[in-house]
């Protein structure tokens, strides 16, 4: 299981972190109390051009996390995610393979401090 801060490989796929920040208490409006993870990602590789950023954006609210994904000027995508560990945890280990024209070479995680975002954004 890679650390948070580490490198994941694209054949890696990890079950786990270690060192994760606690995660604050939610209440929503429907009255639901969950706990919210953020994680900040930077994946490099083919990742630009590709669909990438409307492909994870759609797994991501397929998988419930809010947040936002932006391509960068030196070729990276960057993105913020947050909301349950399990669901931001299926979204950065799909973040590892991507879309079907992509190629992820590596994905850098950090653990993050949640921005408190109700939904997810495509950001150019």
């Amino acid at each position: 299981m890679p650390a948070v801060g580490t490198i994941v490989g694209r054949t890696r796929r990890p079950e786990g972190y270690i060192g994760v920040p606690a995660p604050r208490d939610l209440t929503g409006s429907d009255g639901h109390t969950g706990r919210v993870t953020a994680r900040h990602l930077l994946v490099h590789g083919v990742v630009q051009g590709v669909g990438y950023r409307w492909a994870l954006a759609t797994r991501a609210e397929g998988a419930g996390v809010r947040g936002w994904v932006r391509n960068r000027s030196d070729g990276t995508v960057e993105a913020h995610l947050e909301g349950d560990l399990t669901a931001v945890q299926s979204v950065v280990e799909w973040s590892q393979v991507g879309p079907r024209y992509a190629t992820v070479s590596h994905v850098e995680v950090h653990a993050v401090a949640d921005e408190g975002v109700a939904s997810f954004e495509i950001e150019p």
